[in-house]
């Protein structure tokens, strides 16, 4: 058995990981932002600098998935900060309190994003390509960065780059699923920009592949097979088996969301491969998307 504490691990990821450790035998710790913990909790809090860290003693690895919620709010220029300051000053502490333990974990798996490459409609991207332009891409370079000291320390670190999780318990699917059951679904603007997607059973399993593994640096957590837009909606109504005709305006959801989020989330991709994880042997159970949505959608 070993022992893995999580940060968020009441979100859409963590908590279906804490499950699948949990099941597979291994101790799970949770960070909490309570002031007081229990055995298999650690309180913390970013915003003040705080960590339990003696806690971590012992711990053999660390899976950070905190975060403000990127599709939570508006993006007011208060949120904006948020979203970064909630990745960079907790990835900065837990970074440092790894670094100061002698006996504390050796493996740090940090969240991060496939926003770092920008956008196109023309690009394919792996692990080996250069940072993007804009909020994202720079929220990321900068929160991939907070786990130098952790680094210089020797710590293993791996950094999740996570696309799309396909889940219907939260995240983009469950949103659509409403609609596109009423056959009131279709393509968001051109239906041209990529969409890199993962079955949340894939992102669950991948991690526990790093976990053991002795991968460093960026790693995309994508399916091997990225969908346009278009493709997507198509195979999400084809599996529901309902129509899907209707493309949705941008001005609708602009409107809803702010210019800037919905571009962001719905009118713009990256075609992201992940390259490092196959490299590595990982091999996933839903590599193309339709086969990913039935198995996803008949639980």
């Amino acid at each position: 058995m070993t022992s893995i504490a999580i940060t968020g691990a009441s979100g859409l990821i963590g908590t279906a990981l804490a499950h699948r450790l949990a099941t597979d035998g291994h101790r799970v710790l949770r960070f909490t932002r309570q002031s007081s913990s229990g055995a298999d909790s650690i309180a913390w809090n970013p915003k003040d600098g705080s960590i339990e860290a003696d806690k971590l003693r012992g711990v053999d690895a660390v899976v950070h998935l905190a975060g403000a919620g990127i599709g939570d709010k508006r993006w007011t220029t208060d949120y904006k900060r948020e979203i970064l300051e909630s990745r960079t000053k907790s990835t900065s502490l837990l970074s440092s309190a790894l670094a100061d333990l002698s006996d504390g974990p050796k493996v740090l798996l940090s969240g991060s994003a496939i926003g770092i490459y920008g956008e196109s409609e023309s690009s394919t991207f792996t692990e080996d390509s250069p940072a993007g332009q804009g909020f994202l891409a720079d929220v990321c370079v900068q929160w991939e960065a907070e786990t130098a000291a952790a680094e210089k320390a020797g710590v293993r670190v791996a950094h999740l780059r996570t696309g799309i999780v396909l889940s219907p318990k939260g995240g983009a699917l469950k949103k659509l699923l409403p609609l596109f059951k009423l056959g009131a679904g279709g393509r968001m603007g051109s239906g041209r920009q990529w969409q890199s997607w993962i079955s949340i059973d894939d992102e669950i399993a991948a991690i526990g592949h790093l976990l053991s593994s002795n991968v460093t640096g960026p790693v995309n957590l994508t399916a091997p097979r990225p969908v346009t837009q278009a493709e997507f909606t198509k195979t999400l109504a084809k599996v529901l088996k309902r129509p899907s005709f209707v493309p949705v305006p941008s001005f609708g959801p602009k409107l809803l969301l702010g210019s800037e989020l919905a571009d962001a989330l719905l009118f713009t991709g990256q075609k992201v491969m992940p390259t490092v994880l196959e490299r590595d042997g990982f091999t996933f159970a839903h590599a193309d998307l339709e086969s990913a949505l039935r198995s996803l959608l008949s639980k």
